[in-house]
């Protein structure tokens, strides 16, 4: 005998940081570091429609009602375009470890502090061992467990997000994005 039918819900599996990335480049089309405009518009119509097609019923027949409840959900600091930060409350990521990264080296002293600690070679840069145990740090702080595959693909992903140059190493300004 089968159980009741469950009402269909859009259960979204949590992405992997790469997906994640790929996820935020695809919106963030120009790459200024914001969903806004027509990207959002993009992003907002594609979510629509993924949940339409998940059977989700929304409350609201009039897009632009729909738009302005969910940036009024998630859009924390009201500028009316949607930050990295902001996109990993929306989209399910493993382990969050970008709000980790992201909260962690929020203020500039943070960040000069973190900088200064992990540049262990005073070179400048950032390079991919010198990331590896900063995430390594990070998330032993944040009481986060990981595996050794795992820390490679973030620090992978970080350099993927941050290394503009692709030298495969950070630089301040590379870092300060």
């Amino acid at each position: 005998m089968a159980g009741p039918q469950q009402a269909p819900h859009l259960h979204l599996a949590e992405l992997t940081a790469s997906q994640f990335l790929d996820v935020w480049r695809h919106f963030d089309a120009d790459g200024n570091g914001y969903i806004e405009g027509k990207e959002l518009e993009n992003f907002f119509q594609e979510l629509e429609s993924a949940r339409k097609g998940a059977g989700v019923d929304t409350k609201y027949d009039n897009l632009g009602d729909k738009m302005k409840e969910f940036m009024h959900k998630y859009d924390k600091n009201a500028d009316g375009k949607i930050e990295m930060a902001e996109l990993a409350q929306i989209l399910p990521t493993e382990e969050n470890f970008l709000l980790c990264f992201r909260q962690h080296v929020g203020s500039s002293a943070e960040f000069m502090e973190a900088w200064r600690r992990y540049d262990t070679d005073r070179s400048g840069y950032i390079e991919a061992n010198e990331l590896k145990g900063f995430l390594s740090d990070l998330l032993k702080k944040a009481n986060r467990p990981y595996d050794e595959p795992k820390l490679q693909e973030y620090t992978q992903t970080i350099l993927r997000m941050f290394d503009m140059n692709g030298d495969g190493k950070l630089g301040l300004s590379e870092m300060s994005r």
